[in-house]
C-alpha cells in the first residue's frame, strides 16, 4: 500500500499524484492543511522533520520526500510506463525542464515564503498576490521560451509521451490559473497544459478535485 501525505493546492503533491495515476498504483492520499499549519505540528514532523509534502511511504518501507526524489525513485521501482527518456542526453533534457519549474519558481510561491512576506517584509494582500503572479508568469514565460523550437519538443515537453517535465510544468501552469494569471500568449505552453487536461491521470489530480478543496461555482 502507498501512503501519501499532501495537500490539495500543494503543487508538488500534485506532481507526484499525476504520476502515481500515470503508473496505474492504488494510493491514499492524506491530506496535511497547510492553511491550518498542520506540517509544523509535532504529530506531523515527527513524519517529515521537514514540514513539508508530500511525503511518501511504499509498502511500509523508507519514508520519502522531496517531489522529484519521488518521481526518480517512482521510476527505477515501477518503470512503465516510463516517465523519463531511454537515452542520457534526453533524459537530462527533460530533467532540466522539469527543474525549471520545481526548482527555479516553485519555491518561490509556497507558503513559508508568502509567510516572510507578510510578517517579516510587511507586504500587503496586494503585493504578495502580486509577488506570486509575477513569478508563476516568468517560469512559463521561461518554458515557452526553451520549448518552442526545439525539435525536440512534441505533443509534450519532450516529445509525444508524458515525462517528469509535463508533471512539472502542469502543476505550475495549473496553479498560476488558480492565481489569475493569463498565460494564453504562450502558445506551446499552453498547447501542452491542455493535451495533458485531456488525460484522465492529468485531469483527475487537478487541486479542485482534491478532497477538502473549496468548492467550484
Amino acid at each position: 500500500m502507498i501512503k501519501m501525505y499532501g495537500f490539495w493546492r500543494s503543487a508538488a503533491s500534485f506532481r507526484v499524484r499525476i504520476a502515481l495515476h500515470l503508473k496505474g498504483l492504488a494510493f491514499e492520499e492524506q491530506m496535511i492543511d497547510l492553511d491550518a499549519d498542520e506540517q509544523n505540528a509535532p504529530a506531523y514532523r515527527a513524519v517529515n522533520p521537514q514540514a513539508a509534502v508530500p511525503t511518501v511511504i511504499f509498502d511500509a518501507g523508507p519514508r520519502l520526500t522531496q517531489s522529484l526524489a519521488i518521481l526518480e525513485y517512482l521510476e527505477e521501482t515501477h518503470p512503465t510506463p516510463a516517465l523519463l527518456p531511454p537515452d542520457p542526453a534526453a533524459r537530462a533534457r527533460v530533467r532540466s525542464l522539469a527543474l525549471l519549474w520545481a526548482a527555479d519558481h516553485h519555491p518561490l510561491i509556497v507558503p513559508r515564503i508568502r509567510g516572510y512576506l507578510a510578517d517579516v517584509m510587511h507586504q500587503d494582500e496586494a503585493s504578495r498576490a502580486g509577488w506570486i503572479r509575477h513569478w508563476f508568469r516568468e517560469g512559463l514565460a521561461i518554458g515557452e521560451r526553451r520549448l518552442a523550437g526545439d525539435p525536440e519538443t512534441g505533443d509534450y515537453c519532450h516529445r509525444d509521451t508524458p515525462t517528469i517535465a509535463d508533471l512539472c510544468l502542469f502543476s505550475q501552469a495549473i496553479g498560476a490559473r488558480g492565481f489569475g494569471v493569463d498565460f494564453s500568449d504562450l502558445a506551446v505552453v499552453s498547447r501542452i497544459v491542455e493535451t495533458c487536461l485531456a488525460r484522465d491521470e492529468f485531469a483527475r489530480s487537478v487541486p479542485l478535485r482534491q478532497p477538502g478543496a473549496p468548492a467550484r461555482h
